[in-house]
């Protein structure tokens, strides 16, 4: 997994609530296992049509968001059904981060586990960040993992909070591969004594 330390970069103003996970990544998508190669389908039903054209009025089909990092979100982002394809298409596509006022526990959970920085803010620090965010790709926002704030294109600066826990993880690449490989040496040492001691096993 990636480490995330402080990202700059263009934030996509979507502020729709409840936008559930079967709009980030549609069921037809889940049939699999690989966490790439679903940014091409992240939002599939509101960037396409039927027939597999662009919807030029959706966000991320506008030529400032293409390359959009950050989403500014409505309220209760990633509600619906628990699937961590969701995460995988947001970050297969370059998101990296999403701000909103609150998030579904399971989606909140997942995005943490696969590198992504799920930002909780109070409505009107995220109204704030929307307006900014709605300036286009000359309005970058700037998210320090390591200080907890976010930036806007013109300097204001909002505080976030973070479980230490998760900081720790983000900031270090750690998964939860990761984190069972920080132990390799206590692993080993272990299995080498229980196989010592039962060796009829």
């Amino acid at each position: 997994m990636d480490k995330f330390t402080t990202l700059t970069g263009i934030a996509a103003p979507m502020p729709l609530v409840n936008i559930d996970t079967d709009m980030i990544i549609p069921k037809q998508f889940l049939k699999t296992i690989k966490r790439t190669g679903l940014g091409v389908n992240l939002f599939d039903e509101m960037r396409y049509t039927l027939d597999g054209k662009e919807i030029p009025e959706f966000v991320l089909n506008q030529p400032a968001y293409r390359k959009s990092q950050i989403i500014v979100a409505g309220d209760n982002f990633g509600c619906g059904s628990s699937r961590e394809h969701a995460p995988w298409a947001l970050l297969d596509f370059g998101i990296r981060a999403v701000i909103s006022t609150s998030f579904a526990d399971i989606f909140f959970n997942n995005c943490f586990k696969n590198g992504i920085l799920p930002i909780v803010l109070p409505p009107e620090a995220v109204d704030v960040l929307m307006k900014d965010a709605e300036k286009g790709e000359n309005a970058r926002q700037t998210v320090d993992l390591e200080a907890q704030t976010v930036t806007t294109s013109d300097g204001q600066s909002f505080s976030f909070e973070i479980d230490p826990f998760r900081k720790h993880c983000l900031l270090n690449g750690l998964d939860d591969i990761g984190l069972t490989m920080e132990k390799a040496k206590s692993i080993d040492t272990f299995e080498a004594k229980y196989n010592q001691s039962h060796s009829w096993v």
